[in-house]
């Protein structure tokens, strides 16, 4: 059975309906043109479903908010780590399963019964235009798949901090993934990471401002050339230490391209 594209669609803004078009633009480094999901750090900029699970499911195209429709990979080849090669010469890495959640909960009597069926999430690693009928080939474990933890995401992630450079808490959120909500838990992984041998200082929270419970983290910033500047808190008369983000900020565009 050939396997093709039976459906596309692109959201051009948060909380909005799924739009349905007979092609999209993929751009390697960036996602969907115009959708607004696409981002360069991002591993979840495309979610792709097989249309043999929605029928099973009773589901219609776009309800699980999926970008692309497609038919005919066998469900072996249909994993974490693929490669989908399209006609136009675009490329797609398939990075890990789309959680079930709140938005999709009213289509199904348990989120437990579309677990892997949501769909699996992917990065364009090359660029192209595709269209309904087009055809498309799988090379299964293309590439390592990510974990579908987020914590060993954020793990993955922060060991790729260089020397001499910070993330914000904004930024790791959508380097592993995950939902804004995520911004919470950013305290508990750090604390969790801080005894092991992981570079969490330099990780600032979303306004570059250097986090309490990081052990020795001005100290170490300063030993890898990151200029440390202070603000005195009026309030408590304490001295806040923050980092100018933009001028240590890391952002690597190729991190999920190979």
């Amino acid at each position: 059975m050939a396997l093709s594209i039976m459906h596309l669609f692109t959201k051009v803004k948060a909380g909005s309906a799924m739009v349905e078009l007979k092609t999209l633009n993929l751009k390697v480094g960036h996602g969907i043109e115009g959708d607004i999901n696409a981002d360069s750090i991002s591993p979840r900029q495309v979610l792709i479903v097989r249309s043999e699970d929605i029928v099973d499911l009773s589901i219609q195209p776009g309800e699980l908010r999926e970008n692309i429709v497609v038919t005919g990979i066998e469900l072996e080849n249909f994993i974490p780590g693929s490669l989908l090669n399209f006609e136009s010469g675009a490329a797609i890495r398939l990075t890990f399963h789309c959680e079930p959640c709140k938005r999709v909960a009213h289509l199904v009597e348990s989120l437990k019964s579309i677990q892997v069926k949501r769909g699996i999430l992917g990065v364009v690693i090359k660029s192209g235009k595709i269209q309904v009928g087009n055809n498309l080939q799988v090379q299964a474990n293309k590439f390592p798949a990510l974990s579908e933890n987020p914590y060993k995401r954020f793990l993955n992630f922060i060991i790729k901090i260089p020397s001499g450079k910070v993330v914000t808490y904004k930024q790791i959120i959508k380097g592993i993934g995950v939902d804004n909500s995520y911004l919470r838990a950013m305290p508990t992984y750090l604390k969790k990471t801080s005894a092991a041998d992981y570079p969490v200082h330099r990780i600032l929270d979303s306004k570059g401002y250097l986090i309490i419970y990081v052990n020795q983290q001005k100290s170490k910033l300063e030993t890898e050339g990151v200029k440390v500047l202070s603000e005195a808190d009026l309030l408590s008369d304490l001295n806040k230490n923050f980092v100018d983000i933009k001028d240590y900020l890391w952002e690597d565009h190729t991190i999920y391209l190979e």
